[in-house]
C-alpha cells in the first residue's frame, strides 16, 4: 500500500511538471510568435518610411565609398629610399625594403591610365570598336541569364502544378535560349582573346619604338642599373599584363552588370528590405576578406622579379659557355642557378601558403555563406503568410494574390537562382580584386620599363658606383664631389663635315671612374691615329663616346654623322640572316640594290680579303646558317673588314680587328682601306701597324696621354733599342745577383 501511495505520488508530481513545462513554452512560443506578427504588422504600416531610410543609407555609403575612391585615386605613394648609387638593382641581390610594392593607389591609376591609352590609341580604333562589340555581348548575356531564371522557375512551377503541356513548352524554350547564349559566350570568349592580342600588339610596338631607338637597348643594359632584363618584360611581362587586362574587362564589367540588373529584379520580387539585409551580410563578410586578402599585387611582382633572375642566369650562362667550360666552372654555376631557383620556389610555395587559406576562406563565404543568406531572403515571403494577422503582408511580398504551391515554388525556384547568379557575380567581384591586385604587380614593371626607356633616352642614368669611384667614396665616407659633377653634367656635340675633334672632352665610365680629366685632339681626313696604352686607361671609352654610346660628360666632341663612322670590334658581329647579310650589315638587300651594289661587287670585296671562295664552300649567297658556328675567328674578322670595304665610310675605328689573321692578310687589309680613303682609329699592341699610321694617342694608365705625330720606323727603332737596353740591364741584375752568391759561398769556406 505504501509503495503505491509513492507511485501515485511520483506520477502526479511529474504531469503536474510536464504540463507547467509545455504551457511555459507554448506560451513562450505564443509570445515569440506575437513579438514577430506585430513586428510584420508595425513594418507593413511604415514601410514606405523603411525603404526611404534605407535609400537615405545606401546614398550615404556610395557617397562615402565615391570619397574614398577619389581620395584612393588623389593620394600619393609613399617614396621608396633612394640610395647613393651603390645600392642593388631591381634584378641582383636587392633590398627589399626599397622596392616599391605595387598597390591600388594613385601610382596604379596613373599607370594604369598611360597603360590604357597605348592599348587603346583612341575611340575609332579597331580596339574600340572590340571593345563596344564585347560590351554588347556583355549585356545580351545578363539579359539571357535573367530570362532563363524565369524560365526555370517556370518550368518548375509546371512540374509541380503537373502541367505536361507547360513543361514540355519551357524545355523547348530552354532548348530554343540555348542557341544565342552558347552563341554568345563563344563570341566573348574570341573577342577577349583578340583584345589580349591587340593589346599586346600595340603595347609591344610601342616599347620597341622606344627600345629600338637611338641605341637605348644599348643604354638600358649598360649605362642604367634600374633593368637588367629587358628582353624577360618585353617578351613575358607585356603578354601577361596584355592577357589580364583583357581577362578583367570581362571579369569585372560582366559581374558588375550582372550584380545590378540581378538586384533589380529581386527587388521587385522579394522587396527592398530582403535585398538590403543580404547586402549589408555581403558587404561586413567583404571587408573581412579584404582585410585578410595577402597582398597579391607585391607577391606577383616579386616572383616576375624572381622569374627574371632565374632566367638572366641562364642567358649569361649560354652567353658564356665557352669561358665558363674551359675554367670548368659548372659547378659555380650551378650553384648560382640553384641558388636563385630555389629563391623563387620558397616564394611560389609562400604564395600557394598563402592561397589555401585565402581560397578556403573566400569559397566558404562566397559559395556556402552568401547562399545561405540568399535561401532564407527567399523563405521570409513563404512562411510570412503562415503568420497570424500578418496576411497582408505576405501578400505584399508574393508576387501573385491568392498564391498556391505552383506559384509559391515558380517565384522560390526564379528568386532562388537569381540570388546565386548574383552571389556568383559579387564572387566573381572579389576574384576580380584579386586579379587587380595582380594586374597591378604587372603594370608596376611594364611602367618601370616606360619609365626607364624615357629616362634613358633623355640621357638621364642610374648607375651604381663600382671600382675605384665606390673604392674611394668607401674609403672617404662620401662621394668623390667632382665625379659626381662629371656624370651629371653634359658637353656638347656639333657634327662636322670630315674631322673629328676631342675638345676638353672627360673620358668617365658612368659608374663614375674618371680616365682621363680633359682629352683634346684633332683627326683630319688622311691622318691616321694609333691608340695605345695600358687595360683600363680608356681607350674602348674613347671609341663609346665617339660611337654615340656613351654621353659627352663635358667639353666639346666634333665629328661627322654616324653614318660616316664605322666600328669594328675584336669579336664581329653576325647577324641571323644569308651570307649577303653578313656583308652588307647593317643595310638588306634592298639597301644594297638603292647603292647600286651587285652580288658580283660584293665577291670583288670578299676577293681583297682572301674570301672568295666561301661563297661557293657555303651554298651560295642566300645560304643561311648559324654564321657564328660556321665561321671561324680569322673568317669572322675578315667578313667584317669586308663590311667596311661594302660601306666605305670617311672613318674606320679598328679594335684589335686583325688579331686573328695573318699579317699579309692585315697588310691587304689596311692598305686596301687607306686606298678607299677610310681614315684609320686603330687601337693595336702589334708593331706591324705601327707603319699604317702617322699620328698617335698614348695613355699613361694614370689619366694622362700624349698626342703627337708618328715616325713608325723611328718608334721601332727606339721601341727594339729599348728592349735590348731592358734585356741588357736584366742580364746584369743576374750577374750582379750570381756573383753574391759567389761571394756568400767562398766566405763560407
Amino acid at each position: 500500500m505504501a509503495a503505491f501511495n509513492h507511485d501515485l505520488l511520483v506520477s502526479t508530481v511529474s504531469n503536474r511538471i510536464n504540463n507547467a513545462l509545455y504551457k511555459y513554452v507554448h506560451n513562450f512560443k505564443q509570445r515569440q510568435l506575437a513579438i514577430l506578427t506585430r513586428a510584420v504588422i508595425l513594418y507593413t504600416k511604415h514601410q514606405t518610411k523603411i525603404q526611404r531610410s534605407i535609400l537615405v543609407i545606401v546614398c550615404v555609403v556610395l557617397i562615402e565609398r565615391l570619397r574614398k575612391l577619389v581620395r584612393l585615386m588623389t593620394a600619393e605613394r609613399s617614396p621608396a629610399p633612394v640610395g647613393n648609387g651603390s645600392s642593388k638593382t631591381n634584378n641582383g641581390s636587392d633590398n627589399g625594403k626599397q622596392r616599391r610594392s605595387a598597390q591600388l593607389d594613385k601610382q596604379f591609376f596613373d599607370n594604369m591610365k598611360r597603360l590604357v591609352r597605348i592599348v587603346i590609341p583612341g575611340l575609332l580604333t579597331k580596339e574600340s570598336a572590340m571593345l563596344a562589340t564585347h560590351t554588347i555581348l556583355l549585356v545580351i548575356r545578363t539579359f539571357l541569364s535573367v530570362a532563363v531564371a524565369a524560365l526555370d522557375g517556370r518550368i518548375v512551377s509546371s512540374l509541380v502544378r503537373l502541367q505536361g503541356r507547360e513543361f514540355l513548352l519551357g524545355i523547348a524554350r530552354w532548348m530554343a535560349m540555348a542557341v544565342p547564349a552558347t552563341l554568345t559566350n563563344s563570341l566573348l570568349t574570341y573577342l577577349q582573346s583578340m583584345l589580349a592580342i591587340r593589346f599586346r600588339q600595340n603595347l609591344t610596338e610601342h616599347v620597341h619604338a622606344k627600345y629600338l631607338k637611338n641605341n637605348t637597348y644599348y643604354s638600358v643594359g649598360n649605362l642604367d642599373d634600374r633593368i637588367k632584363n629587358a628582353d624577360q618584360l618585353i617578351a613575358v611581362d607585356i603578354m601577361k599584363f596584355s592577357n589580364s587586362l583583357s581577362e578583367l574587362y570581362s571579369n569585372l564589367a560582366k559581374p558588375t552588370l550582372d550584380a545590378v540588373v540581378y538586384n533589380i529584379q529581386l527587388a521587385k520580387s522579394l522587396g527592398v528590405e530582403s535585398l538590403f539585409g543580404i547586402m549589408v551580410i555581403i558587404q561586413m563578410s567583404m571587408g573581412m576578406l579584404r582585410l585578410l586578402a595577402p597582398p597579391f599585387g607585391q607577391l606577383v611582382a616579386q616572383e616576375q622579379r624572381l622569374e627574371g633572375e632565374f632566367y638572366f642566369t641562364h642567358s649569361r650562362l649560354i652567353e658564356h659557355a665557352e669561358e665558363i667550360a674551359l675554367y670548368r666552372g659548372h659547378d659555380a654555376e650551378k650553384r648560382t642557378i640553384t641558388r636563385r631557383y630555389l629563391r623563387l620556389v620558397r616564394h611560389v610555395n609562400r604564395v600557394f601558403r598563402l592561397n589555401v587559406f585565402y581560397g578556403m576562406l573566400e569559397d566558404f563565404v562566397v559559395k556556402y555563406f552568401w547562399g545561405a543568406a540568399g535561401l532564407v531572403a527567399c523563405a521570409v515571403p513563404v512562411f510570412a503568410e503562415r503568420l497570424p494577422g500578418a496576411k497582408r503582408a505576405a501578400e505584399l511580398a508574393l508576387t501573385a494574390n491568392g498564391a498556391n504551391l505552383g506559384d509559391r515554388t515558380r517565384d522560390f525556384i526564379t528568386n532562388r537562382r537569381l540570388l546565386l547568379s548574383g552571389s556568383d557575380a559579387l564572387g566573381r567581384m572579389m576574384y576580380s580584386y584579386k586579379e587587380v591586385v595582380e594586374m597591378a604587380g604587372y603594370a608596376e614593371r611594364v611602367t618601370d620599363l616606360l619609365t626607364v626607356l624615357d629616362d634613358v633616352s633623355e640621357g638621364r642614368f642610374v648607375k651604381a658606383k663600382v671600382g675605384k669611384a665606390a673604392e674611394k667614396a668607401s674609403n672617404t665616407g662620401e662621394d668623390s664631389d667632382d665625379a659626381e659633377d662629371l656624370v651629371n653634367q653634359r658637353g656638347s656635340l656639333v657634327e662636322s663635315k670630315d674631322e673629328v675633334e676631342f675638345i676638353d672632352v672627360p673620358i668617365v665610365s658612368p659608374n663614375g671612374d674618371v680616365l682621363v680629366r680633359k682629352l683634346s685632339f684633332l683627326v683630319k681626313p688622311g691622318r691616321h691615329l694609333l691608340i695605345v696604352g695600358p687595360n683600363g686607361c680608356g681607350k674602348s671609352s674613347m671609341f663609346r663616346i665617339l660611337g654615340g654610346l656613351w654621353p659627352i660628360y663635358g667639353g666639346t666632341l666634333r665629328k661627322p654623322s654616324m653614318s660616316q663612322i664605322f666600328y669594328i670590334p675584336q669579336r664581329p658581329y653576325l647577324p641571323i640572316g644569308t651570307l649577303r647579310d653578313q656583308v652588307i650589315y647593317p643595310d638588306c638587300a634592298a639597301d644594297m640594290q638603292k647603292k647600286g651594289v651587285s652580288d658580283h661587287d660584293l665577291q670583288q670585296i670578299l676577293e681583297v680579303v682572301q674570301l672568295g671562295h666561301i661563297v661557293d664552300r657555303e651554298g651560295g649567297w642566300d645560304s643561311a646558317k648559324s654564321w657564328r658556328d660556321a665561321l671561324s675567328g680569322g673568317d669572322k674578322q675578315r667578313i667584317a673588314m669586308a663590311r667596311l670595304f661594302y660601306h666605305r665610310p670617311r672613318y674606320a675605328i679598328m679594335d684589335e680587328c686583325t688579331s686573328a689573321v695573318s699579317m699579309d692578310i692585315e697588310r691587304i687589309m689596311y692598305t686596301h682601306a687607306t686606298d678607299l680613303g677610310i681614315t684609320l682609329l686603330t687601337v693595336s699592341h702589334r708593331q706591324s701597324l705601327w707603319q699604317y699610321h702617322n699620328f698617335i694617342l698614348q695613355y699613361d694608365g694614370q689619366g694622362g696621354y700624349v698626342f703627337s705625330k708618328l715616325d713608325p720606323e723611328r718608334r721601332i727603332a727606339l721601341t727594339d733599342e729599348k728592349q735590348r737596353i731592358e734585356q741588357e740591364l736584366a742580364a746584369i741584375r743576374d750577374m750582379e745577383k750570381r756573383l753574391d752568391d759567389l761571394r756568400a759561398q767562398a766566405a763560407s769556406y
